[in-house]
């Protein structure tokens, strides 16, 4: 059986979050693609990685859609704007979880972002043997 190492997981998530500000902060010292697109994908790293930790047993592939549909809802909810949603988009916080503004290459980004999540879950995060499984092992 395949299980995910929490305490990895943790530290990505510890790490990820720090790497998107710098990601921000420094922008003017990185080149102007990592400085354009780092920090839409590290935060869709990020909750690939958070949801891992959180469902240990889930396969990477669960993981992956629904870290990918998490970060489309995000992305497409920027296009609604209301007062009360866009006081919380205002907030530090609520700037970093929710973003600002719709764009259409952020998923790429996210895309991308989960497909180096799904590399780490299959090279570094889990742990135990590969077999195949029949649909209710997976499922349960």
């Amino acid at each position: 059986m395949i299980a995910r190492n929490r305490l990895l997981c943790l530290a990505f998530a510890a790490v990820l979050p720090i790497l998107g500000l710098a990601s921000r902060r420094y922008a003017d010292h990185l080149p102007w693609f990592v400085a354009q697109y780092a920090g839409d994908t590290l935060w869709a790293l990020l909750a690939f990685v958070c949801l891992g930790f959180a469902f240990p047993r889930l396969s990477g592939y669960r993981v992956a859609g629904t870290a990918l549909a998490i970060a489309y809802s995000v992305e497409i909810s920027q296009l609604y704007h209301a007062p009360w949603i866009d006081n919380v988009r205002r907030t530090r916080l609520g700037g970093w979880v929710l973003g600002f503004g719709f764009l259409w290459s952020d998923f790429l980004c996210y895309t991308a972002g989960v497909a180096l999540g799904l590399m780490l879950d299959r090279t570094l995060l889990t742990t135990g043997r590969r077999t195949r499984m029949s649909k209710s092992m997976i499922d349960s």
